[in-house]
């Protein structure tokens, strides 16, 4: 999906200052200015875009649930409000929950429509003020403590429902509530049941690699350098990663096979591919980064080191390892 396949059909927005126990609902749509337009799909395109981003399935009990499957476009402005005055409590009983501009958002990609409800926690910033006294001009700056993200920014906590199957895509962060760390915007708020992101996802699996290599193999950097080539050849060939074909290529005992599966089982990852969407989230595995314990760092491009042709590592009889690199025809200093 592109950003330009998005299309903003109509949005609202209410103030949700908790710092100052201020709900201030809209009576009315936001005007759609060039500007708003590009505001609002950039930070939707964000959230459907990102390895962050985790699909949730609502609880049967969820009061936003009923809002969408009863939701119409001509009632957009009475039940935001109704969103906007749900997450007002929530965060006015919990003062860690950073005050906001609630943004909801209709809007349609190929044919499809969707519901984003985006949450615009306030960022301090300064600004310029112009006082005049008389003749007198004085030029001063003054705090603004109510300032929305910019257009490039990353909420924090926001979702995008597809209105067709119910289908959410999150992002969101955990506060303090009650002395517990909650994820509040998917437990008490939206009230669904959220699957791990992307990025999370290979998170464990490359947690589950380090721990297995040092258990069976001594942190063998060999193992941790095969492991990188194979999550980068699958990503390269099949656009996804396959923890089935990593496991069978990177242990080739039965028992830590087993026992690397195993790990992957307890997150439901096991013979699971996962799926980067962004190229940064796999962008570690493109290239062998090697540090000696003399200090030496070594940076192999993984399409070379998997060729094979220029780098050699080889054991010495006194259990040291040599690196040759091969066929080298400029070498320049940075």
């Amino acid at each position: 999906m592109e950003r330009d396949e998005i299309i903003i059909r109509n949005a609202v927005m209410h103030i949700l200052n908790s710092n100052n126990c201020q709900l201030e609902f809209s009576d009315t749509l936001l005007e759609l200015s060039p500007d708003i337009n590009d505001f609002l799909r950039n930070h939707i395109y964000r959230i459907m875009d990102s390895d962050d981003t985790k699909k949730c399935t609502f609880t049967d009990d969820s009061e936003v649930l009923q809002l969408v499957e009863a939701f119409q476009e001509e009632t957009l402005l009475m039940d935001s409000q109704m969103l906007a005055y749900k997450l007002y409590e929530i965060m006015n009983q919990n003062i860690d929950i950073p005050a906001a501009d609630l943004f909801v958002v209709t809007f349609q990609v190929a044919g499809s429509i969707y519901l984003a409800i985006l949450k615009m926690n306030y960022k301090e910033t300064y600004i310029h003020r112009i006082e005049k006294y008389g003749t007198e001009v004085r030029n001063t700056v003054t705090k603004q403590k109510a300032a929305l993200p910019s257009i490039s920014a990353k909420l924090t906590e926001a979702a995008v429902i597809n209105m067709n199957t119910l289908e959410i895509g999150l992002i969101e962060k955990k506060y303090d509530i009650n002395g517990i760390k909650v994820n509040y915007f998917s437990n008490i708020f939206l009230q669904c049941i959220p699957q791990l992101s992307n990025k999370t996802k290979l998170n464990i699996v490359n947690k589950a690699v380090d721990q297995i290599n040092a258990k069976y193999y001594e942190d063998d950097f060999r193992k941790a350098m095969e492991y990188k080539s194979l999550v980068y050849e699958s990503n390269l060939d099949s656009g996804y990663i396959n923890t089935d074909e990593i496991a069978e290529e990177l242990f080739q005992e039965p028992e830590i096979r087993q026992e690397f599966t195993e790990k992957l089982k307890k997150y439901n990852l096991n013979s699971t591919p996962i799926q980067a969407k962004k190229a940064a989230t796999v962008k570690k595995f493109e290239r062998q980064q090697l540090i000696t314990d003399q200090g030496i760092e070594i940076i192999i491009p993984m399409e070379e080191y998997n060729s094979r042709p220029n780098v050699f590592i080889t054991n010495n009889p006194d259990g040291t390892q040599e690196i040759t690199i091969k066929n080298i025809s400029c070498i320049s200093a940075r």
